[in-house]
């Protein structure tokens, strides 16, 4: 792991290719969060927070549907370990890895806590915000920029929003021929 510097700008400048395998290993703890969200029965997006160092400073899942919270996002679930574990709203020189591109909801909320970087997996030609739909992070009026990054182990993390989905539907289809056939037999 690269020796712990105060910001993740820092780390950057120091050495690209480091930086290039702290992502890729971020993003593998992401997905692995994702995971948990799949095995919780919700949409599989998962986040976690890092130091320079790699150390996990938070973590989360999407928790929508468990916690019945439109605000349960992988990003802010992570947000909130993050922030109760370091025992500050703001978490300067950290950055945030998740699968999915962050919506307007969860963008607000990782600039608000000044985070260094956040990286995305998958784009979300539906509701995000880093470039897809809108580009928060593009708006020179706000107070706090960040660096965002997008498409790592995009690939893969597209693939398995891909993959629950397809699954969701078959189960539906599934579900709807079952009830089909009572009716036609009952």
């Amino acid at each position: 792991m690269p020796p712990e510097k105060a910001s993740f700008a820092e780390f950057a400048a120091a050495d690209a290719s480091e930086l290039a395998e702290m992502d890729t290993l971020g993003m593998a703890a992401a997905l692995e969060m994702a995971e948990e969200a799949v095995r919780s029965g919700e949409v599989p997006v998962g986040a976690v927070i890092l130091d320079t160092t790699g150390r996990v400073i938070g973590r989360g899942f999407n928790r929508c549907i468990s916690d019945h919270d439109p605000t349960g996002h992988a990003e802010i679930v992570a947000l909130r370990d993050a922030a109760s574990r370091v025992g500050n709203y703001r978490l300067p020189g950290l950055a945030l890895y998740v699968t999915l591109e962050p919506c307007i909801m969860c963008m607000g909320a990782l600039l608000h806590a000044r985070l260094a970087r956040v990286v995305f997996g998958a784009s979300d030609p539906k509701t995000g915000a880093c470039g897809s739909v809108l580009d928060v992070p593009s708006y020179r009026q706000l107070n706090h920029h960040t660096t965002v990054v997008g498409g790592v182990m995009g690939e893969e993390c597209a693939t398995r929003l891909q993959d629950f989905f397809r699954e969701r539907r078959r189960a539906a289809k599934a579900a709807r021929q079952a009830q089909r056939e009572i009716q036609q037999n009952g």
